[in-house]
């Protein structure tokens, strides 16, 4: 298994010989947001999916996935197909909370998120989803949320959780995980690896850039989850670094969910 942090939202997570890429935001610019740091396109080539948290701007980037190519098999919540389909993009599987599909030879489980997903004041009103992976390792995907009931039974025997823990502006709304409660989040999922992500990629103008400003919530959400979940590894990446797991301790205990359903990309 190889984890790569793209930046914000987007991760390429590399598992059984199947590339997923999370919430594909990969522009210089999005709105008032400006990005730090360059996109190696060259490492996202040959992509099997693409797993889509929820239709805000910052993760659901309609000129990021053309790029990308609009033949990528997309999975969304439930509601969001309208939209992609209007500019499109036809391999799209709607999925709601609990809902599974396959990629590969892996499963994709959605799971709740604590977030409001609308797009803008008048656009899309679909939800919004984590996701768990799940193959001989166990990646959860929490996309944006705050902690909810029954996070602590999400994913059992967690192998990776990619939690964020920051936003892009001087203030987190309701919704979010700052520092301190992705770090109390961290201590019900349990995992054996954390990777902050959602932090120091895309800053609103006007705000400072320097670097240990940028950093400042990971090392807080580091320094945090050490008191809280001392148990968990938390790897805080630049942007663009991979982390390469050559065997999982979990392998033996994360098989592939057996009540499958019928939808499947491949």
């Amino acid at each position: 298994m190889r984890i790569t942090w793209v930046g914000h939202s987007t991760v390429l997570v590399e598992l059984d010989g199947v590339r997923l890429l999370t919430d594909p935001v990969l522009r210089a610019r999005i709105l008032h947001l400006r990005r730090i740091g360059q996109v190696d396109w060259g490492a996202l080539q040959h992509l099997d999916a693409a797993l889509v948290s929820h239709a805000h701007y910052d993760h659901l980037d309609l000129p990021s996935l053309r790029r990308c190519d609009r033949s990528l098999p997309l999975v969304v919540p439930r509601g969001a197909a309208r939209l992609l389909q209007r500019h499109g993009f036809k391999r799209i599987v709607e999925v709601e909370s609990g809902d599974e599909t396959r990629v590969g030879a892996l499963t994709v489980r959605a799971t709740h998120a604590e977030h409001a997903g609308r797009r803008g004041l008048f656009g899309s009103k679909a939800a919004t989803l984590g996701y768990l992976v799940l193959g001989s390792s166990r990646v959860y995907f929490a996309g944006d949320t705050d902690i909810f009931d029954g996070m602590s039974s999400l994913a059992p025997n967690l192998d990776v959780a990619l939690l964020p823990v920051a936003g892009w502006g001087s203030r987190l709304p309701p919704g979010h995980l700052d520092p301190l409660r992705a770090a109390k989040a961290l201590r019900l999922l349990r995992p054996r690896v954390c990777v902050p992500i959602h932090w120091g990629t895309y800053r609103r103008l006007g705000l400072s850039r320097e670097p240990g400003v940028l950093r400042e919530p990971a090392e807080s959400f580091a320094r945090l989850a050490a008191e809280l979940a001392p148990d968990v590894d938390v790897r805080v990446m630049p942007v663009g670094a991979a982390l390469d797991f050559p065997e999982s301790p979990g392998t033996s205990r994360a098989g592939v969910a057996s009540d499958v359903g019928p939808e499947r990309l491949a």
